[in-house]
């Protein structure tokens, strides 16, 4: 207990020599959490180029352009502003924005708010002002390349944003949008100096944009920003290419407000202090009670990154499409603003068939497609594999035995996200576990990919001593034939060096190893890839190998060791669990299942033998009649009911192997311990209306014998939703899985940032965080109780560009 008492004072030595001396930032930093800030809306950007994320009201507010690294800067400088003119006056001009700022004062700030609307349903947003006393309608609806399926468009660094305007006058009005935006992210370095803007025109197949390049170009990590708009019959482009966004802004007022154009002036690269920005106007005649459409467009073109460490140069996925020379803005805005409605047409041959089906509730399909934000802002990065690299550069020394490791990632390329925007260490195993359905569901060729990069770390080892945090032992960073926590900070180096998590040595963790059989397999199940499951199949018995250690009094069951050895890292276990036991168990009768489909006969009856003995043992040292109890330890808590219980039988049941010869937990249990879930962490906690609490005692009080045993946690919550779906207690499920939705999205105030954690008192932990796209288990659920094939579809490729 002592070294555990010592905890704070190790973190606090660790996080003054990360923060002060190594003028790094902390992977996890519990003394300067990010604040909450209830603004936030659907991000900008596809998978893997950085995102920019637009709040409700219209503001650009978070920027992620350098890999999981994250700027929560509001720039004020970056609006959409309208001009109306009628028989050569200009009638009306207003800033698109509530804001009343100090900056820019020489233009017409404080939107009526009463007059705008904001939908977003992931990848689209709809922002819709009633001008008022206009008898015009604006309704900019906002687009990015977030498509299943598609490993092209999908990696694309861009957002189009496309404006119909409804003109409800009785006679003509010529209608102006300007996109304003500053060269930088609203950090310090904007005004570092020499940046530098410039305009652009690009015409390809009869089509023609123009805009403005705003090139920024910091020591590291240079990048170009490009505003556009698509020139048509009846619609044109001015620009404006540089301006200040610290002065009053009158000249570009000025000048938009004398024709609804704007006349460019030329620009310099800034000195150092000085800031600048650029504006594109897009302009067109709309006739009486008619109606018209503007498109403009934002890209940014960083094409190759550094890490923190600065050791490799990494080259992101959209250049194998576009180029790495950083002189793709132009072409990528051209591709944006001609290719967004075959995209639209993409997004809704997906959304509609669950948007359509009046047997789902709202608020469901809401949570369904608005946590899949996480999949692009979630410190995303998918990077193309080096051409000249062979196979050992990627997987190690040890790795070879992965003969189509190289095939993959050359083809799919790598693709990391982070565990939160809080907790900065990507792919987090343990919790990407939860979120896995997400991307196998939608892009399984990224979570093969992702698969085998933990292959490849399984087999390696990092001997490099170091100190944990949480018991101050020293212990080597990585050992031998155990599953990574993480594969890395991206304040370091990712890939190269894996477990950035130094709170415990997950070596000894219970769960990472069984996570991993128990995705492989469920790949399989969903994929048919057989290349894939002979891969993995030796690492699969690898980790098995390693995990029996802790089977320590045979019995075919592993015992936990008295810490919080495992996803619940706060939250102490002895002896046989609930969770670690059910996982391994659930990963047994998987080993059992690969054999057979493999033909190893020895290793089937071998694990046949241990899932027999270690069924016996789980019930009779964890069932009590109505539920599974938390561990067999005998403590005052040992008998808490955990809502993550039947984590096992989740993943058994997604792949089909709940029932007949594979069932391994009684059926009548596990619904019994669901009903009982529902019953005293759902409905007896917070009147029912906040999702289920991690542990709850048999006397309906919440286990306050750690921090997270009375936590909500949103993806185990959409875990648990899954598991009553599949389980037939559907009524059950979406009332459990409401109370998260309700909670985050509506009365927290956190959409687009879904934490880990809350609890009943508004209290939360860790915003935007990776787990709660387990949602999508719920899904898959559904869908197997409706009868469609679980082995997703694969759609066209387009044709690639030059």
């Amino acid at each position: 207990l002592l070294q555990y008492f010592s905890f704070p004072c190790r973190y606090f030595r660790w996080w003054i020599k990360k923060t002060r001396i190594e003028k790094k930032s902390a992977f996890i930093d519990l003394l300067c959490a990010v604040p909450l800030q209830q603004i936030y809306g659907c991000p900008l950007g596809g998978i893997g180029g950085g995102t920019i994320t637009r709040g409700w009201r219209g503001e650009f507010c978070r920027w992620q352009l350098n890999p999981g690294l994250y700027s929560y800067e509001t720039v004020i400088a970056n609006q959409f502003t309208v001009c109306l003119r009628c028989k050569g006056q200009t009638i009306y001009q207003q800033v698109l924005s509530v804001e009343r700022p100090s900056s820019l004062q020489g233009w017409n700030w404080g939107y009526c708010g009463r007059y705008a609307f904001y939908h977003a349903l992931y990848p689209r947003a709809w922002l819709v002002y009633e001008l008022p006393g206009q008898k015009v309608v604006l309704t900019c609806r906002q687009v990015s390349p977030v498509i299943p399926h598609d490993y092209k468009d999908s990696s694309l660094p861009v957002g189009v944003f496309i404006w119909e305007v409804e003109n409800g006058r009785d006679e003509d009005v010529e209608v102006s949008i300007m996109f304003s935006l500053q060269n930088g992210t609203g950090a310090k370095e904007d005004r570092s100096g020499g940046h530098w803007n410039e305009p652009f025109t690009f015409q390809k197949d009869g089509e023609r944009v123009a805009g403005v390049l705003l090139h920024h170009c910091p020591a590291m990590n240079p990048f170009t920003l490009a505003i556009s708009a698509r020139e048509k019959a009846g619609t044109g482009v001015t620009h404006v290419t540089a301006f200040n966004p610290t002065g009053l802004g009158r000249e570009v007022w000025q000048d938009l407000l004398q024709d609804g154009r704007l006349d460019s002036p030329k620009s310099r690269p800034t000195e150092k202090g000085e800031v600048t920005a650029a504006a594109v106007c897009a302009s067109c005649r709309v006739p009486a009670h008619g109606h018209k459409t503007l498109e403009l467009a934002l890209a940014w073109d960083m094409p190759c990154v550094h890490f923190g460490s600065k050791e490799k140069l990494h080259v992101r996925r959209y250049t194998r499409f576009f180029g790495s020379e950083g002189n793709a803005a132009p072409a990528l805005s051209h591709y944006a603003l001609t290719h967004y409605e075959e995209w639209e047409r993409k997004i809704e041959v997906w959304q509609n068939p669950i948007l359509e089906n009046s047997q789902l509730p709202s608020w469901y399909k809401s949570a369904l497609f608005n946590e899949l934000y996480f999949m692009t802002d979630g410190g995303t990065i998918w990077t193309e594999v080096p051409p000249d690299c062979c196979a050992q550069d990627l997987q190690g020394p040890a790795g070879a035995g992965l003969s189509h490791f190289l095939p993959v990632l050359r083809e799919y390329g790598r693709f990391a996200y982070l565990e939160g925007q809080e907790y900065r260490m990507y792919n987090t195993y343990d919790v990407h576990f939860y979120a896995s359905f997400a991307l196998v569901m939608l892009w399984p060729k990224l979570q093969i990919s992702l698969q085998y990069d933990i292959a490849a770390a399984v087999v390696n080892e990092d001997v490099q001593p170091r100190q944990y945090l949480m018991c101050g032992q020293i212990s080597q960073v990585k050992m031998k034939n155990v599953v990574p926590h993480d594969i890395g900070d991206p304040d370091d180096e990712p890939w190269q060096r894996v477990n950035a998590y130094l709170m415990h040595d997950t070596a000894d963790w219970k769960d990472l190893n069984l996570k991993f059989v128990l995705q492989v397999y469920r790949d399989y199940y969903l994929t048919r890839d057989s290349l894939y499951l002979q891969d993995m199949w030796p690492v699969c018995q690898a980790v098995m190998e390693s995990e029996l250690k802790f089977d320590t009094d045979n019995d075919g069951l592993i015992e936990n060791s008295g810490f919080a050895d495992q996803t619940y890292d706060a939250w102490v276990v002895h002896g046989a669990s609930a969770y670690c036991g059910g996982l391994w168990l659930a990963a047994v009768c998987m080993m059992c299942k690969m054999a057979e489909v493999l033909g190893d006969t020895e290793i089937q009856q071998k694990y046949l033998d241990i899932l027999n003995k270690g069924k016996e043992a789980f019930e009779r040292m964890l069932w009590n009649g109505k539920y599974y109890n938390y561990d067999s330890s005998g403590s005052d808590t040992s008998s808490s009911i955990m809502s993550d219980q039947c984590a096992g039988q989740w993943f058994l049941g997604a792949c089909g192997l709940d029932q007949g010869e594979f069932e391994v937990f009684p059926k009548s249990h596990v619904l019994s311990a669901l009903k009982t879930i529902f019953e005293k962490n759902v409905l007896s906690f917070a009147g029912g209306t906040m999702g289920a609490v991690n542990g709850m005692r048999p006397d309906g009080v919440p286990d306050t014998s750690s921090v997270q045993s009375n936590e909500v946690w949103i993806g185990v919550v959409y875990s648990l939703a899954a598991t009553m779906i599949q389980e037939g207690m559907v009524e059950e499920g979406f009332r459990t899985a409401e109370g998260c939705y309700r909670t985050v999205w509506e009365r927290l105030g956190m959409a687009f940032q879904t934490p880990e954690a809350y609890r009943e008192k508004k209290v939360y932990r860790s915003l935007a965080y990776m787990r709660p796209l387990s949602i999508w288990s719920m899904q898959l659920a559904l869908e197997r109780r409706t009868g469609q094939a679980p082995a997703p579809t694969q759609l066209p490729q387009g044709p690639t560009p030059p």
